[in-house]
């Protein structure tokens, strides 16, 4: 194998660019030309690709977003538009990609390589950390860490107001930003995808700290549960708690910029490192990822099909430390 290409794909996080100045600088160690491609799978389709150097990636480990530009594509998931795709990989002779990204990244990679045999390593790219085969992912530490700042500034205004704020975290279908900010930001509820909780049971929770003499509450909803969204939640609570001060409080997608913390910086590295040498040493259509601090490869039908648990330990944490 001589020629890489790298590229980003779906919603950015935090580490991206690491991942990517890794994946470049590793590849030149090995004496590999490495390819850059532009806005994903459109970039691939379009022809928007070009040869990186080490100064390609010079002051970049520390900034968020990516600077290969990323983007959603609907030619990509027609067999024409991977067709074209492949024939603007053949006719530079790329060899291997590296996919930076998540669920959907890894499901075009994987029937793209299912269609016309490139081999695919996939580096975890996704604050939501919801893919199957690495404890972390990239972008994840610092999206909680985001939140959790935005949380404790929250509980300044809602101890000097007594009031009861609903946070809400992204995280449509994973309760992982929401358990480990609330926890971090001491909520004295957490409301998350995986597990059900009902509109009584946070009234409860909530009329419980009040007998208990607390005169303000966290509540910090993951966006996907099952009770609505943080606006939808505290309109069903408000009616039974009416001498409540109720206010809402959405993070959105500042939850998915800014600089990337040391954790995901060196996340970020050793996955560019691992995903190019195991493009060199055979790997094909799996995901690599870090368990237990050793670097593993898992196949990316497995990735993204089989479900990471939410530990049922931080669940009951949250309980235990709200009395």
């Amino acid at each position: 194998m001589k020629k890489i290409a790298v590229f980003t794909s779906g919603g950015d996080a935090p580490g991206m660019n690491a991942c990517i100045r890794s994946v470049v600088r590793s590849a030149l160690y090995h004496e590999l030309e490495i390819y850059g491609i532009k806005y994903g799978y459109n970039g691939m389709i379009e022809g928007d690709i070009y040869k990186m150097k080490s100064y390609s990636v010079s002051n970049i480990v520390q900034r968020g977003g990516t600077i290969l530009k990323s983007a959603r594509s609907k030619d990509f998931m027609t067999k024409e538009g991977r067709k074209k795709a492949y024939e603007q990989l053949s006719s530079r002779g790329i060899e291997g990609l590296i996919a930076i990204g998540g669920d959907g990244t890894f499901t075009g990679a994987n029937i793209f390589f299912e269609e016309y045999g490139i081999p695919v390593v996939g580096a975890p790219g996704t604050i939501d950390n919801d893919l199957f085969g690495s404890d972390y992912t990239i972008g994840f530490d610092t999206a909680v860490n985001t939140a959790l700042e935005a949380i404790d500034k929250i509980r300044d205004t809602a101890m000097s107001h007594d009031r009861v704020f609903f946070i809400e975290v992204m995280g449509r279908h994973s309760g992982y930003i929401a358990i480990q900010s609330g926890i971090g930001g001491g909520a004295e509820l957490v409301m998350v995808p995986e597990t059900s909780t009902t509109i009584n049971e946070v009234i409860n929770a909530l009329q419980k700290g009040k007998d208990a003499q607390k005169t303000s509450s966290i509540v910090v909803v993951a966006e996907g549960g099952e009770e609505g969204n943080a606006h939808e939640i505290a309109a069903k609570v408000a009616p039974h708690l009416p001498k409540a001060d109720i206010r809402v409080s959405t993070l959105g997608h500042i939850q998915r910029g800014g600089n990337p913390t040391a954790f995901d910086r060196i996340l970020a590295s050793r996955l560019g490192l691992a995903a190019v040498e195991g493009l060199l040493n055979g790997e094909k259509n799996v995901m690599v990822g870090i368990i237990d601090k050793e670097v593993v490869y898992t196949n990316l039908k497995i990735a993204i099909s089989k479900s990471k648990p939410l530990d049922q330990d931080l669940i009951r944490l949250v309980e235990i430390l709200s009395i």
